[in-house]
């Protein structure tokens, strides 16, 4: 966080004053939020607590409960800083930002894409079509519509040859959530990697394109 790819130090890159939204994965990942979160939350000390939101990326998932909140972040994120549930079919709170290269028409939470400085978080494995996880994935299928995360994982789009593990420049799938990311303008990525015991493996963080490039070359 203080060396990042293609970014300042995340503390001189964020101002006291920003509304900070924190994209973080829910309950269904094995993404290590109580150990990631708190680090992460310690560099930006100087933002109020009030300016802060943490945005559960549920994509069309059920929201977690109280408890499972706890569970994956820790009592003393949940006590402190306003978290929001992502939720794909609330009409108020989504905002088109205008349509893919493949036609697929992107609108994204709103309280994410009004914040000055938003932030994604996760962890990159290989994954069945969309190359990778991390990355552009914080926000399709993390942030965004339903009909939008629909079309993505339509058969149009899954019945290409290279939609599989490890691929991701002919890709239509990945590139669409590339696209989609785009549009949304997040400002930092900071994703990990994991071995089979959920044990951090290395740590990748800054530009998006730049970090999670890094973070696919290492896995």
């Amino acid at each position: 966080l203080r060396a990042p790819e293609g970014r300042p130090p995340l503390r001189d890159a964020v101002r006291p004053h920003d509304r900070v939204v924190i994209v973080f994965s829910d309950i269904t990942r094995p993404m290590p939020n109580d150990r990631v979160l708190p680090v992460l939350l310690d560099e930006l000390s100087h933002v109020p607590d009030e300016n802060i939101v943490l945005l559960n990326a549920l994509g069309t998932h059920a929201p977690n409960s109280p408890e499972e909140l706890e569970s994956m972040l820790g009592a003393e994120i949940v006590r402190r800083y306003t978290i929001m549930q992502h939720d794909a079919w609330d009409e108020a709170n989504l905002i088109d930002l205008g349509e893919t290269p493949y036609g697929n028409r992107v609108r994204v939470n709103r309280t994410f894409y009004e914040a000055t400085f938003k932030i994604i978080t996760g962890f990159i494995e290989p994954h069945i079509f969309a190359g990778f996880s991390g990355g552009p994935k914080g926000v399709l299928p993390g942030v965004v519509a339903f009909d939008t995360i629909a079309r993505n994982h339509g058969y149009e789009m899954l019945r290409h040859e290279t939609v599989t593990w490890g691929h991701t420049d002919d890709n239509p799938v990945w590139q669409e959530m590339s696209a989609a990311a785009r549009l949304a303008r997040p400002d930092f990525l900071l994703n990990v990697t994991l071995n089979r015991h959920r044990q951090i493996t290395n740590v990748f963080a800054g530009d998006l394109w730049r970090a999670h490039g890094e973070g696919g070359r290492f896995v």
